[in-house]
C-alpha cells in the first residue's frame, strides 16, 4: 500500500493530501461512559489534547484516570483537512494520532494530566514511539491558552533533566497551539474497550515526572 514507506519529514502545504470538507463519520457517544464525543459537555469542564504514540492505547490511559468525562481520539496538528487514518498513516497529512481529554478540574488538574502524558511513553524518539515509525507517532502537547502553554512547558523543562540523568536523550515533545481537531473513525474510538485483546504500543520510560508531586520545575 502507499504508505507503507512514507518520509520520517513533515510535509509542505504543496506536498499535502488535500482532504475533503466534510468531517470523516465517527461516534456519537463514548463506548464506556456513553457520554457525548462532541459536546456539549458539562458547565465548568475544560479540555486537554495530547498526542504520544498510537492512540489506542494512549486513550485508554486518559479515560481510566479519575475526573476525566470522556476521551476521543482524532487527528491534529497537519494540513490536510478532516484526513482519514489511511491518509494519516501516508505521512501526507503532518497530523499526529491524539487524544483529546474532557475533564473535571476540580477533580483532576492539568498538571496532572501533563504529568500522566509524559510517564505513558517515550517523549525522547522524535518521529516514533517504539516500533511505531513515523509522523503520526510524534508526541506532542496541544494547547488552548497560555495556562496551558505554561504547565506543559514547565513540565517539560522539570522532566528533561530526569531523563538524562537515567540516560535518555533530549525530549522531543512538540509544545504547540491548538488547530482543528479532527475526530478519528468511529472504530477507532475507545478502541481497546471494544477489543481488549488489542494492539497497544504504549510504553513509558519509567521515570517519574516531578511536575503534580509538589516539585517544581527549575
Amino acid at each position: 500500500m502507499f504508505w507503507l514507506k512514507k518520509s520520517l519529514d513533515l510535509p509542505t502545504k504543496a506536498d499535502a493530501l488535500p482532504g475533503r470538507s466534510t468531517p470523516v463519520p465517527t461516534a456519537e457517544t463514548h463506548f464506556v461512559n456513553g457520554h457525548a464525543l462532541k459536546g456539549p459537555y458539562p458547565a465548568g469542564f475544560e479540555t486537554a489534547v495530547f498526542a504520544l504514540g498510537c492512540f489506542w492505547g494512549a486513550e485508554r490511559k486518559f479515560w481510566q484516570t479519575p475526573g476525566v468525562w470522556a476521551t476521543a481520539v482524532g487527528y491534529v496538528a497537519g494540513i490536510t483537512e478532516n484526513p482519514t487514518y489511511e491518509e494519516v498513516c501516508s505521512g501526507r497529512t503532518g497530523h499526529t494520532e491524539a487524544v483529546l481529554v474532557v475533564y473535571d478540574p476540580k477533580a483532576v488538574t492539568y498538571d496532572e494530566l501533563v504529568r500522566l502524558f509524559f510517564e505513558s511513553h517515550d517523549p525522547t524518539q522524535g518521529m516514533r514511539q517504539g516500533n511505531d515509525v513515523g509522523t503520526q507517532y510524534r508526541s506532542g502537547i496541544y494547547v488552548s491558552d497560555a495556562t496551558q502553554r505554561v504547565a506543559a512547558e514547565a513540565a517539560k523543562a522539570a522532566y528533561e533533566p530526569a531523563l538524562k540523568a537515567k540516560g535518555f536523550g533530549p525530549i522531543t515533545t512538540e509544545i504547540a497551539e491548538l488547530g482543528p481537531f479532527y475526530f478519528a473513525e468511529g472504530y477507532h474510538q475507545q478502541y481497546l474497550a471494544k477489543n481488549p485483546a488489542g494492539y497497544c504500543g504504549l510504553g513509558g520510560t519509567g521515570v517519574s515526572c516531578p511536575i503534580g508531586t509538589g516539585v517544581a520545575a527549575q
